[in-house]
C-alpha cells in the first residue's frame, strides 16, 4: 500500500500582507503531479488545511480544486482539521464524499471509525484512523474521565476539580497548568487540581483507537494526527498550542503503530527511524523557515508491516533570504542577483538607517517585505540594555539619549545632545 503525507498547506495564508494564492496554486499543481507520478493509493493531509476558521472564497475554491484533483489520480483523499481550521467546516459533508472517496474529519468522536483504504493491486486493506486536532474542552466531553492526566500517588482530588475554565485544568485561569491547590490540613498531602493536556486526550483518543483495531483484521496501521510530539522542532510560523514543554505529546503515545503521519509543525522531521514523521508545510510561512527543504513523503507499508519512508523534495516555488550590508551593498553588489526573485528580508548596517531605504531596496527587490536596521560596530548601550524598571527612573534626557542610542546605534554628539536638551526643555516648559 503507497500513501503520500503532506500537511499545514495554510491555504489563504497572506505574507507581510501579501497574498500567496499564486505560490499555493503551483503548491498543489506539484503535489498533484507527485500522487500522480507516484501512483499513491491515499493522499493524507495532516491538518490546518486552512489559515483561519473562516477562509477567504478563493481559498475555498482552491481547496475543492485540489480534492477533485487528486482524486482524479485514483487516491483516497483523507484529511483532519487541524488548530487553524473550523473542525466542523472541514467535515461538513463528509458522508456524504466518503462514498466518492474522500473522508474529511473533524470531529473528535470519529477517531476510532477508521477508513479501510483497499490497495489497487489486491493487497488486505491498511485501516487509517484520522484523529484530527483535540480540543481539549471538546475531547473532555467526548472521552469523560479517560482525557484526565492521572493523579501522581498520594494526592487528593479537589472538590472543584471539574470546574470548566476553557483550559481544562479547573484552576479557573484558562492557562492549562498544573498548580498545587492546597495541602489538606489532616493528611498534610497535596491537593492537586485534575487537568486535561494535550498529552492525556492524546492518550485516550489512541485507546479508543486501539480498542477498535483489536477487533479488525488489517494488513497496516496508519494514524493521522495534528498535535506536537515531544522532541519536535517549531518555527516562527506555527500557532502555539503548548504551555512550554507540559503540554507536549510523548512518542509513546503512537506505539504499535506501523506509520504516524503527523501535522502542525512546519519543519520536515523524522523520529523512530520514519515510523513517525512530519512531511511539514509545503510552503514556507515565515524567514525562520528559510532553510527548509520542504517536501513531501511516500510511505509503502508491506502486507508483513515493514514501512518504506521516501522524501519526494518539492520544488522551491517561494523562496526566502535575509541579507545582510549597506544599502548600497544590497542595491549594487552582483552576489545578491540570484536573490532578485526572492521574498526578501533586509538588515541594513548603514551606521545611520538611509532615507527611503526600503522603497528603494524595492527597486532591485520587488519582494523586499522586511527591513532591520543593525548598524556594523553599534555599542547598543541605550535601551537595549536598560529594562523597563530602569527606564522609568532615568531623568528626560538620559531616556532621551537612550533613545537616539536605540535608534542610531551610537552616542549623540555633544551638539546634539545640546539641541536635544533645549527641545525637552521646550517641551516640558522648563526655562534655561
Amino acid at each position: 500500500m503507497r500513501f503520500l503525507h503532506t500537511s499545514d498547506w495554510h491555504l489563504g495564508r497572506t505574507f507581510h500582507g501579501g497574498s500567496l494564492l499564486d505560490e499555493q496554486r503551483a503548491m498543489v499543481d506539484a503535489i498533484v503531479e507527485i500522487a500522480e507520478q507516484h501512483h499513491v493509493d491515499a493522499v493524507i493531509i495532516a491538518g490546518d488545511l486552512f489559515d483561519r476558521a473562516i477562509p477567504p472564497v478563493e481559498a475555498v475554491e482552491l481547496w475543492e480544486s485540489a480534492v477533485a484533483r487528486l482524486r482524479l489520480t485514483g487516491a483516497v483523499v483523507i484529511a483532519i482539521s487541524g488548530n487553524h481550521d473550523s473542525a466542523r467546516r472541514v467535515s461538513v459533508h463528509s458522508r456524504l464524499l466518503e462514498s466518492g472517496g474522500v473522508f474529511l474529519r473533524g470531529s473528535i468522536e470519529c477517531c476510532d471509525e477508521p477508513i479501510l483504504v483497499e490497495s489497487r493491486h489486491g493487497a488486505a486493506p491498511v485501516a487509517v484512523y484520522a484523529v484530527p486536532y483535540l480540543d481539549p474542552v471538546a475531547a473532555r466531553s467526548v472521552f469523560g474521565e479517560a482525557a484526565f492526566e492521572p493523579l501522581e500517588a498520594g494526592s487528593i482530588v479537589a472538590d472543584d476539580a471539574s470546574a470548566s475554565d476553557g483550559d481544562g485544568d479547573g484552576d479557573g485561569d484558562g492557562d492549562g497548568a498544573d498548580i498545587d491547590a492546597e495541602t489538606d490540613a489532616e493528611t498534610d498531602r497535596p491537593i492537586r487540581r485534575r487537568r486535561v493536556t494535550h498529552r492525556s486526550i492524546t492518550a485516550a483518543a489512541m485507546a479508543s483507537v486501539r480498542a477498535d483495531l483489536e477487533t479488525r483484521e488489517v494488513s497496516g496501521t496508519v494514524v493521522v494526527a495534528h498535535t506536537f510530539v515531544g522532541g519536535g522542532v517549531s518555527s516562527e510560523s506555527e500557532r502555539d498550542i503548548t504551555l512550554g514543554n507540559v503540554e507536549q505529546v510523548p512518542l509513546t503515545v503512537f506505539e504499535g503503530i506501523g506509520y504516524v503521519a503527523l501535522g502542525h509543525l512546519h519543519g520536515p522531521q523524522v523520529f523512530e527511524g520514519g515510523r513517525i514523521t512530519y512531511s511539514g508545510s509545503p510552503l514556507p510561512y515565515s524567514f525562520s523557515e528559510e532553510h527548509h527543504r520542504k517536501c513531501v513523503r511516500i510511505i509503502d507499508l508491506d502486507a508483513d508491516g515493514a514501512v518504506d519512508v521516501e522524501t519526494v523534495q518539492l520544488p522551491a516555488i517561494m523562496r526566502l533570504a535575509t541579507l545582510s550590508g549597506t544599502l548600497d551593498d544590497l542595491l549594487h553588489d552582483s552576489s545578491f542577483a540570484d536573490h532578485e526573485g526572492s521574498y526578501v528580508r533586509a538588515q541594513l548596517t548603514d551606521v545611520h538607517l538611509p532615507l527611503n531605504a526600503m522603497a528603494r531596496l524595492r527597486d532591485r527587490f520587488a519582494r523586499a517585505v522586511e527591513l532591520r536596521h543593525t548598524p556594523t560596530g553599534s555599542e547598543l548601550t541605550g535601551s537595549a540594555t536598560i529594562n523597563a524598571a530602569q527606564r522609568r527612573e532615568l531623568p528626560p534626557l538620559e531616556l532621551t539619549r537612550s533613545f537616539f542610542n536605540d535608534q542610531e546605534g551610537r552616542d549623540p554628539t555633544d551638539d546634539e545632545l545640546e539641541w536635544l536638551d533645549a527641545a525637552l526643555a521646550q517641551a516640558m516648559g522648563v526655562q534655561r
